[in-house]
């Protein structure tokens, strides 16, 4: 039986799995993010996927074997890749340009096994409706400091809730790993879904 090794320092990716009935082992890549350049969003987010994936699978420190998942999300505005904020200045202007309009949220996910040497990837993307937010609520979100420490400087299962309105497509894309997607690409790699679960015991 394969162990999954989630390739992720993100607690939201880590809760969302294991609420599925997941329970995977977390090595963080430390992959530097800033190496990809000039590539539209949703490529920049399945190429750091696979970064960050191939930087796990290939290092000494992961269980044999594995299904390694690497995953890296972006938001999508006006054409432009956003994901982390530099600081809390950075954070501010990005919800004013967000507030009452939509984004797309792009989360590429990028799946070895160690077993074959495969890799299934692909992309999952979720258009996000903003609410036309004050700038005291703005500046009320960022001194929280949760938007500072992810993608497009907002979530949608903590304190940034309230202010999406609307999302199209998979919510817990927008968390950061999109279960059926990632169940489509265990299946494309010969496992069961079900079978992780029964990892657990």
């Amino acid at each position: 039986m394969s162990v999954l090794v989630l390739a992720s320092a993100s607690p939201a990716r880590l809760k969302t799995l294991r609420s599925a009935g997941l329970d995977p082992v977390v090595l963080v890549s430390g992959v530097d993010e800033s190496q990809v350049t000039g590539v539209p969003p949703a490529e920049l987010a399945l190429a750091l996927a696979g970064l960050k994936c191939a930087a796990v699978a290939d290092g000494d420190r992961r269980p044999d074997p594995a299904l390694v998942l690497g995953c890296d999300s972006v938001l999508e505005l006006d054409g432009a890749a956003f994901g982390k904020p530099a600081d809390a200045a950075d954070a501010t202007a990005r919800w004013q340009a967000m507030r009452g309009r939509s984004g797309v949220l792009h989360t590429g996910h990028a799946l070895r096994d160690t077993a074959t040497g495969r890799t299934a990837q692909a992309t999952a993307s979720t258009t996000v409706h903003f609410a036309d937010v004050s700038d005291a609520e703005i500046a009320a979100y960022v001194a929280t400091g949760e938007p500072l420490h992810v993608a497009g400087a907002f979530t949608v299962d903590g304190l940034g809730g309230a202010f999406v309105t609307a999302i199209e497509g998979d919510f817990h894309n927008v968390v950061g790993v999109s279960l059926p997607l990632l169940r489509g690409l265990v299946a494309d790699l010969g496992h069961a879904w079900t079978d992780l679960w029964a990892a657990r015991t």
